[in-house]
């Protein structure tokens, strides 16, 4: 399974992003898929995960209530959308495809990363 994520940028606080992470060389349908983050000196940590087919969903308790993962299996993707942001949610978030849930080690394929910063 090959992924690229795009929709990073620079945002003021407050402000919103919505990343996408489109996949392909395997039955999309059939992975649960979950956005990561890592900061700057910090370890990778679980940023929210929707499950394979009946969009069962589930969030970090630092993103709850602002950030929305979602997907689209007619068009293999898979969407976060980040609204109410914060400087401390500066990071490169990454797409990962696998078996769900919120550990590392259930997703085997990862996407590069796109870089996402927000002032203050």
């Amino acid at each position: 399974v090959q992924l690229q994520a795009s929709g990073g940028g620079l945002v003021q606080a407050g402000g919103s992003l919505r990343l996408s992470c489109a996949a392909s060389g395997r039955t999309f349908s059939s992975l649960s898929m979950a956005w990561f983050r890592q900061g700057s000196r910090k370890e990778r940590e679980f940023v929210a995960a929707i499950s394979r087919t009946v969009g069962i969903t589930s969030y970090a308790d630092s993103v709850k209530g602002r950030f929305t993962i979602s997907r689209d299996n007619a068009k293999n993707t898979v969407y976060l959308q980040m609204n109410s942001l914060k400087p401390e949610d500066t990071a490169i978030y990454y797409c990962a495809a696998g078996s769900g849930y919120s550990s590392l080690m259930n997703y085997d394929y990862w996407g590069q990363g796109t870089q996402v910063t927000v002032s203050s």
